[in-house]
């Protein structure tokens, strides 16, 4: 029984976490209902929102992710049960939005998306994410469980636990694998695209987590260590901006080029 009453607070404070993330996830539902009704006619303004909804949620369900991984580091099953689950209600919430500055890149370099629109939504993004850190920060300092401290939010928890090129690599390898996917996965029915997408977000994070947090998103990076960015800027820029789109820009590269010149090449030496 003493047992189970010095669990009793930890499971409180999960719970508190956990009911907080799903009320954003449905509060920002609504928010993207009535911006779908009401700025439809508006496009710009209406992708705008869309994104910036998609942002600020995704940034502030990770800080709380974050929060609950940090309280059991040595047992990593139950953050990862929760990025994968987390990730599903992402896929099947966020759909049409990217709420990923590489996202939008990989789009606009492929052709499926114009520099305006992807001016707004990078805009969106950025707003979105900062946004996200003032609010969260904001919320722990009401102190609704005894991890929500304000003070968290004023210090660079550096996530970075290699050398630099290790560390460009991780994150580009990342943003390189899920983006792939992402493309790749298309043709692949909606509900089952989203269980492998989760599936595979949880692997990246549970491999490259330990190294650089897995983040390969420059929005999120900027909401989760805004004061590292602030303390060391071009290493977190290389990392977490850079490698990212790096990733991008070889997957790119080898898809649309490399590969198709290589099977060209294979194709024309076996007529010979």
């Amino acid at each position: 029984m003493t047992a189970l009453r010095g669990l009793w607070p930890e499971v409180q404070d999960t719970c508190t976490s956990l009911g907080l993330m799903l009320l954003l996830v449905l509060f920002m539902g609504l928010a993207r209902v009535v911006t779908r009704l009401q700025l439809h006619r508006f496009m710009m303004a209406h992708t705008f929102v869309l994104e910036f909804l998609a942002t600020f949620q995704l940034c502030f369900c990770t800080h709380e992710l974050q929060l609950l991984s940090e309280q059991e580091p040595a047992h990593p099953t139950w953050p990862l049960t929760l990025i994968y689950f987390f990730s599903l209600v992402h896929g099947l919430t966020l759909v049409g939005t990217s709420s990923n500055p590489c996202g939008v890149l990989m789009q606009m370099l492929l052709g499926g998306m114009s520099p305006e629109t992807g001016a707004i939504r990078l805009l969106a993004q950025l707003i979105g994410a900062l946004c996200s850190r003032y609010c969260i920060s904001a919320l722990w300092s009401l102190g609704l469980t005894k991890y929500h401290l304000n003070e968290r939010t004023f210090v660079c928890r550096n996530p970075i636990q290699v050398d630099l090129p290790k560390a460009v690599i991780t994150e580009a390898i990342c943003s390189f694998i899920f983006h792939s996917a992402l493309l790749h996965f298309q043709e692949i029915r909606t509900k089952l695209r989203i269980h492998l997408l989760a599936a595979l977000i949880t692997f990246l994070v549970y491999a490259g987590g330990s190294l650089t947090g897995a983040v390969f998103n420059p929005a999120l990076a900027l909401s989760l260590h805004f004061k590292c960015f602030d303390e060391a800027f071009l290493r977190f820029f290389i990392v977490y901006w850079l490698a990212p789109s790096l990733g991008i820009l070889l997957m790119i590269l080898m898809f649309s080029f490399f590969l198709p010149w290589l099977y060209n090449n294979h194709t024309i030496n076996k007529k010979e």
